[in-house]
């Protein structure tokens, strides 16, 4: 399921923007019935401003639509600007949409505004951006309400339209990111979150969900250098050194994973899996000694664990194969082999393994018996 997007806390966009709409501008030099028309809508939205009611939202609906009804009205900057702004405000504050309109609020809102003439677009700086502030807020309100339907490509959609308005929204663009890659647009969600992780402050898992989506496509390279520059910023994070881990084990770099894999140990002293591939990092570089003592680990922590009974019996093997009167490595051979063959008895590996210890310490009659095994096991 998709996580929960963030969004900021909604802020109530009122008195302060609204006071701006003063009575400079209420008393524009209209004609007739679209100058009382005009003036009846901008007192009906400054009470708005003032008392929150959104019953004088509704009459300055009704009056500006009145007046915007001869094409030289709808054509004038300033009867755009203020149905803009109370349509916007609608868009926002009757997210019901309790008061009727042929057209919903929102696209009225992109209308109004794209008639206002590019000339007279510096006199209304502040009007835009309060209409701009509650077609953000109304596209939020509409993302969550998809985000509860699950429906991931309209919220995106939503999301898409808040930031093309440039209002300056840190969550935006994490947002933007998090419902591209649910929506399988991984190269979208990549360029969102190389923004994301530009920002003063970023959060290490904006680098783990990114070094996800390199995972989905396939882009080793990149899910490493991620994954690095991650650990560089939170050296201490323990979810960046485990997936760093996971990683380098993949790729077979188990050189890379030897000075980390004992600070991931610490983290979780008892996971099978990270002290055996401990073990087995160390003992491909040539740590014969520390990598049997993570595989000693495994066997304490789950006795019949076969990879490190057989990985274990297999060092000491090769060490009474180099040294005949090695007798602790005989010892140890023949336990943990004999432990492995428990485990799984038709295994071959194990089996091979005991073969080679029983020809070495002359037990011809265990030769043998493990031989004839062998051979019933290769003819199946």
């Amino acid at each position: 399921m998709m996580r929960q997007i963030k969004t900021k806390k909604k802020t109530n966009i009122q008195i302060s923007v609204y006071s701006l709409v003063t009575c400079a501008w209420l008393c524009v030099s209209l004609h007739g019935h679209a100058q009382s028309d005009y003036k009846e809508s901008s007192n009906a939205f400054a009470f708005y401003t003032q008392t929150g009611d959104i019953k004088n939202l509704e009459n300055a609906k009704k009056f500006i639509d009145a007046t915007y009804t001869t094409r030289r009205d709808s054509a004038n900057s300033k009867v755009n600007v203020l149905r803009s702004m109370i349509y916007s405000s609608l868009a926002y504050a009757d997210s019901a949409r309790t008061i009727k309109s042929d057209t919903d609020p929102i696209d009225v809102t992109y209308n109004a505004l794209k008639n206002i003439k590019d000339r007279n677009l510096s006199e209304y700086r502040a009007e835009i951006k309060y209409v701009k502030q509650n077609l953000a807020a109304a596209h939020l309100f509409n993302a969550n309400k998809a985000l509860e339907k699950q429906d991931y490509a309209s919220a995106y959609d939503s999301y898409i339209r808040v930031k093309d308005l440039n209002i300056a929204n840190y969550n935006v663009t994490y947002n933007l990111a998090l419902l591209a890659s649910q929506t399988e647009q991984y190269n979208a969600a990549v360029e969102y979150y190389k923004q994301v992780i530009k920002q003063s402050d970023p959060a290490p898992e904006y680098y783990l969900e990114l070094t996800g989506i390199y995972r989905k496509i396939g882009d080793k390279q990149a899910e490493l250098n991620t994954l690095q520059a991650a650990r560089t910023l939170f050296p201490e994070n323990k979810q960046v050194l485990m997936n760093l881990i996971q990683v380098f084990a993949k790729n077979n770099e188990y050189k890379a994973i030897v000075p980390i894999i004992d600070e991931a140990i610490k983290y979780e002293p008892e996971n099978i899996e990270l002290n055996y591939l401990a073990g087995f990092a160390n003992e491909t570089v040539g740590n014969k000694e520390i990598a049997k003592r993570y595989y000693q680990q495994v066997t304490q922590l789950n006795g019949n664990n076969y990879e490190a009974n057989l990985a274990l019996g297999l060092m000491y093997l090769s060490d009474f194969l180099q040294d005949e009167n090695n007798s602790d490595a005989q010892y140890q051979a023949q336990n943990l082999l004999l432990k492995a063959n428990e485990i799984r008895p038709y295994d071959v590996n194990a089996l091979k393994s005991l073969s080679l210890f029983y020809e070495k310490s002359g037990d011809m009659m265990q030769l043998d018996r493990v031989k004839l095994l062998l051979n019933q096991l290769s003819n199946n």
